[in-house]
């Protein structure tokens, strides 16, 4: 806000000194040119996975797929300075989206204790340090980048259970909300603090509800709903419009532009923020100016050298009363010009003229930054190309029906409301964060049937949501919400990749290492004898677990045959933490593993190692039903085992209700996650005490 606001006030200044317009705006794009450079070079030389929103990178991780850097100290670094460049330069773009990816690298930070170089490690921080946890620390952090973006507590929590995360839980669900009541005290502490002009532009306007609505339209006509529906269908049209065409530009950067050095990025970038400050200067320059209103309550024209917010700016007028419409929206910061768009008693404050000239510019230029190698979030251009058109209707509505209780500015909160629903096909979380941002409930029933309709034609016409073309984008496996229909019709053993590599109980160094070195996969079945000399399915290891053990060289040994007599003391040396793979990072690799020759022909036994207990299905399984099991377990492999000869037993839920579970059972303590965190922490207690729940930590990631 500051920056943008030095920026600005510059600008009026030399436009009051009476400065040639070419000088003036030859320093007003410079000054934007060298923001947006110092943000590309942040991204491409100090962290490549800060460029864009983030979010499709989190999704990706909450979904399984460990995405290498994307939470890294470095991401965090470049993605916080170039945001506040790309910001301030004026850029169509927005700040709320990469707040969702600083608040997820702080949370994974935070749960490893600090960086690789710098970090803090204390027992209490080791009960952390698995899958499952980082995975919740994680939420919580985008959770909180929502809340101090949008203002917004309980609409970060439903955008993280809506769009971001995979599995969700109760327990996830107090912890969320909990992390976004901090935030959300710990943003208004500091608003206190920074009221007046203690903290520079910040602090000038606004309160925490960022767009509050407090006047305006507080109830709605029949004849409404038609034009309101019209809004979301032109908002799910535009939004699919939109996604299209970014997917369409962001693939021509991955085959053009990325085949060239990094410095071709760097200059698209000024590229576009040359684009930007042309389009942004040029446009008000040409516009004309309106008479100020005679009834308005705000000042007018706006006074730009005290006051550096609010409507009516007064840019290349001539006259004392008047304001230039389009300087309103382009001269402004973003969230000062989303104010005047949703502003109330402000019927034709900006003509047709001036509004469809904004929607089309920007609309443009939203699509031709989204994508450069700069931070860049989607929904305050998404809010502001919405806000344009549903003001439009507005306007519309007033000159139609005479302006008898129609307010332009609530138009225009449904516009964005259509737009933002129609790109990112979000609706419970999105209806809450747009409603905490306005403080206007009287709007619920409005704001719910425009994203339902645009949400329903954006689906109709086949184009994906916006996060999930960039996750496309980006080849990331996630997993979708829903399988395809053909799964139902196909077998599980269809599906299982063939042939299977596999290690028996006790291997010979050597192949370990050369499966290792040829196999790319994240664990392997382990194959032991029964007591009957038939093969039988032991369980699976890890690829991270085996290459702790092997880089120990502590439970090697020469006989080809298993040792149970000491090979527990052995196992309960290795740390399960060590064998922990840190977020977003390479982890160890075969490379690593420094083996000297002699060691290639000793032998390892396998057993203490193996979780015993995998998540297996049966040949003839439907796909459908693995499907099933991946999406809402987190699980990264699945055993596909011939069809039972015999049944044990079967389990109905009396027998897994506590009651009747103690009284089957009362010598069997009852472990809890929090129990298992203060026992032991070696790899073989850890897989052997705690079976059940670590057949959920151990599959959860890429």
């Amino acid at each position: 806000g500051n920056i943008s606001g030095v920026r600005l006030h510059l600008v009026f200044q030399a436009t009051d000194q009476g400065l040639p317009t070419l000088r003036t705006f030859l320093c007003y794009s410079a000054l934007n040119l060298l923001l947006v450079l110092l943000a590309a070079c942040m991204v491409l030389f100090v962290g490549p996975a800060a460029a864009g929103s983030g979010i499709p990178d989190v999704k990706a991780f909450l979904n399984g797929v460990d995405v290498r850097g994307v939470l890294l100290a470095r991401t965090l670094i470049a993605k916080t300075i170039g945001c506040v460049c790309a910001v301030a330069a004026g850029l169509a773009v927005g700040k709320e989206g990469p707040f969702v990816h600083i608040g997820s690298c702080i949370a994974s930070l935070l749960g490893q204790g600090g960086t690789k170089h710098y970090q803090y490690k204390g027992k209490w921080l080791q009960t952390v340090k698995n899958d499952v946890d980082q995975r919740e620390l994680v939420t919580c952090g985008a959770t909180a980048g929502v809340a101090a973006a949008f203002r917004s507590p309980v609409g970060g929590v439903l955008f993280a259970l809506e769009e971001a995360t995979s599995w969700w839980s109760n327990q996830l669900l107090w912890r969320s909300f909990f992390t976004t009541a901090v935030v959300s005290v710990v943003v208004r502490t500091t608003m206190k603090m920074c009221g007046g002009k203690q903290c520079g532009y910040f602090g000038e306007v606004g309160g925490f509800i960022i767009f509050e609505m407090r006047e305006g339209q507080v109830d709605y006509q029949l004849y409404e709903l038609l034009p309101m529906t019209m809004l979301g269908l032109i908002g799910g049209l535009l939004g699919a419009s939109f996604n299209s065409l970014s997917a369409r530009l962001g693939t021509w950067r991955r085959e053009v532009l990325s085949n060239h050095e990094k410095s071709s990025r760097v200059y698209e970038a000024v590229a576009v923020a040359f684009i930007t400050s042309l389009v942004t200067y040029i446009l008000p320059l040409l516009s004309g100016c309106k008479e100020c209103p005679t009834d308005s309550v705000m000042m007018c024209p706006r006074d730009s050298q005290d006051v550096h917010f609010g409507n009516y700016v007064a840019f290349n007028c001539h006259a004392p009363k008047q304001y230039n419409p389009l300087a309103t929206l382009f001269f402004n910061t973003q969230d000062n010009a989303i104010r005047a768009l949703f502003g109330s008693n402000t019927d034709h404050e900006f003509d047709v003229t001036s509004l469809t000239t904004f929607f089309l510019f920007f609309y443009a230029l939203a699509i031709l930054t989204y994508g450069i190698s700069v931070p860049a979030g989607l929904f305050v251009p998404g809010i502001l190309c919405g806000a344009s058109y549903g003001r439009l209707v507005g306007y519309a509505m007033t000159e139609f029906h005479g302006g008898k209780d129609i307010d332009e500015g609530t138009y225009a909160l449904l516009g964005a409301a259509s737009f933002l629903g129609g790109c990112m096909r979000i609706t419970v979380s999105l209806c809450v964060i747009l409603l905490e941002l306005t403080n206007n409930l009287n709007l619920l029933p409005l704001m719910m049937l425009v994203l339902l309709v645009a949400k329903a034609v954006g689906d109709a016409t086949g184009v994906k949501a916006i996060y999930d073309m960039q996750i496309d984008l980006k080849n990331l496996p996630v997993i979708p919400d829903n399988p395809d229909q053909a799964m139902h019709n196909i077998n599980a053993v269809d599906a299982a990749a063939t042939p299977v590599v596999s290690f028996q109980r006790v291997e010979q160094v050597q192949r370990i290492v050369d499966i290792l070195t040829g196999c790319s996969h994240s664990g392997y079945p382990v194959m032991a004898t029964d007591h009957t000399g038939e093969p039988s399915f032991m369980g699976f290891i890890l690829k991270s677990h085996l290459l702790q053990v092997l880089a120990s060289r502590q439970a090697f040994q020469t006989s080809s045959k298993p040792r149970d007599n000491n090979i527990q003391m052995v196992a309960s040396s290795l740390q399960l933490n060590q064998a922990w793979k840190a977020v977003s990072t390479r982890g160890l690799s075969v490379a690593d593993v420094n083996l000297e020759t002699a060691d290639m022909d000793l032998y390892l036994d396998l057993a203490p190692y193996v979780n015993p207990s995998p998540y297996v299905v049966q040949e003839d399984m439907s796909l459908n039903k693995a499907y099933q099991l991946f999406r809402q377990l987190g699980l990264r492999h699945l055993a596909v085992v011939p069809k039972a000869r015999e049944v044990s037993g079967i389990i109905t839920r009396k027998d897994l209700l506590p009651e009747g579970f103690q009284q089957r059972f009362p010598g069997v303590d009852v472990v809890s996650p929090s129990s298992l965190n203060e026992r032991g922490h070696t790899l073989s207690d850890r897989l052997m005490q705690t079976n059940n729940m670590d057949k959920i930590k151990i599959g959860r990631s890429v």
